[in-house]
């Protein structure tokens, strides 16, 4: 799978962006994300970048082909997840978002495209503030961006946001109570929750990349060379078009892949409220899969016995590539879109929440001691047998 990747141009472990984080001073090393202390107050911040990946290309292909802008109307959740669940996953509230918007004019109609983005992000943060008074308290104000046309640089649409936020540093999920017996508690990607307005195929924004070159029809290449780069190992290797109806998936294969990211930071907000301190550690399952987990906490070992049935989205993805199991769950989130882990003690109280909003959720597995520097996940359910690692220097 890696090796396939690279030659689409892109690190799915990301092992590079190592490089960078070598500059970054770390208040909380073991934490989720990135914090930043104020000096010796207790103020402590986060200021967090993503965007949609490649996942505008979705849009791009169903409003050329079929004339239907509504898609971009999508996106704008993706980036407001991508960046939202990020930073409460390490305790921290959203207070403010911008955003950057970068088209190539030549391709699109920058009216049309932002008339639909500018909506998405108004009825995606006014839904939030809906749900409860604390998710109100968790959604963050738009305050503006940036809009760039760049027909030199941008083959179709990137979509990015940042989300800035503030906690007490007494109350940031930074790792350092996870401990030997806390238990791993996935949560779905899939399906419905009560604040959502339609199923979801639980692909969320990453591994879209590969999921378009091994899905979708050359036709789409030829028809629109600009949605691949010509140096790319794989162009476009797929049976399907966007409109082909997978009954399996009960949707179609462009609503698939367009299935906006799940937010779960009402819910999240919620747990915090209510059981702050028996929450050891919180992961955003995004690019990586499983691995993500390996990123909180220090000399842990993640034992993973159990998980939910793959999502329909996935099986396909997997069949149609040929693809290892355990490939595709260091890659997708394989129908796991959050990870809480938590003491005992309150499992139930969580799972109450979880059925409150629709949530499925499984406990997935403990945690134990590593038996050398570094993190481990051990992952031993059924047929799905694999390990991965983090060194600590």
């Amino acid at each position: 799978m890696s090796e396939i990747y690279r030659k689409m141009g892109v690190d799915a472990s990301k092992r590079d962006v190592r490089i960078m984080e070598t500059s970054i001073k770390r208040a909380f090393p073991y934490a989720f994300t990135d914090i930043f202390k104020w000096k010796e107050s207790k103020r402590c911040f986060a200021l967090h970048v993503d965007g949609a990946g490649s996942k505008p290309i979705i849009s791009y292909l169903l409003y050329k082909e079929f004339g239907e802008s509504f898609y971009f109307k999508l996106l704008p959740q993706d980036v407001l997840a991508m960046n939202m669940d990020d930073v409460v996953a390490a305790g921290v509230k959203p207070l403010l978002f911008v955003d950057y918007l970068a088209i190539n004019p030549f391709k699109l109609d920058r009216s049309i495209v932002l008339k639909e983005l500018s909506e998405g992000f108004r009825s995606t943060l006014s839904n939030l503030t809906s749900i409860s008074v604390l998710s109100k308290s968790y959604t963050p104000i738009f305050i503006g961006g940036e809009t760039a046309d760049l027909p030199d640089q941008v083959r179709t649409l990137d979509v990015v946001g940042a989300v800035y936020g503030e906690a007490n540093c007494n109350n940031i999920i930074d790792g350092s109570k996870i401990s030997k017996g806390d238990l791993i508690i996935g949560l779905s990607s899939t399906g419905r929750l009560s604040y959502e307005l339609k199923m979801n195929s639980g692909i969320m924004c990453n591994g879209l990349t590969l999921a378009r070159h091994i899905l979708l029809s050359k036709y789409y290449l030829e028809k629109y060379p600009e949605i691949a780069n010509e140096s790319s190992g794989l162009k476009y290797l797929g049976r399907f078009t966007l409109d082909d109806f997978i009954d399996d998936l009960d949707m179609t294969i462009g609503e698939a892949l367009s299935s906006p990211t799940r937010i779960y930071t009402p819910i999240l907000s919620e747990i915090l409220h209510l059981f702050q301190n028996q929450i050891s550690g919180m992961v955003h399952v995004t690019g990586g899969g499983l691995t993500k987990i390996l990123r909180v906490g220090y000399m842990k070992k993640y034992v993973i016995t159990k998980l939910p049935s793959i999502p329909p989205i996935f099986k396909l993805i997997g069949s149609e590539g040929h693809i290892s199991l355990d490939e595709m769950y260091k890659v997708f989130n394989m129908g796991v879109g959050f990870i809480i882990i938590v003491k005992a003690s309150v499992v139930d109280d969580l799972f109450e929440i979880f059925n409150k909003y629709n949530l499925d959720s499984l406990i997935m597995g403990y945690v134990d001691d590593s038996p050398f520097k570094g993190n481990v996940l051990s992952v031993k359910c059924g047929d799905l047998h694999f390990s991965s690692y983090r060194k600590f220097s």
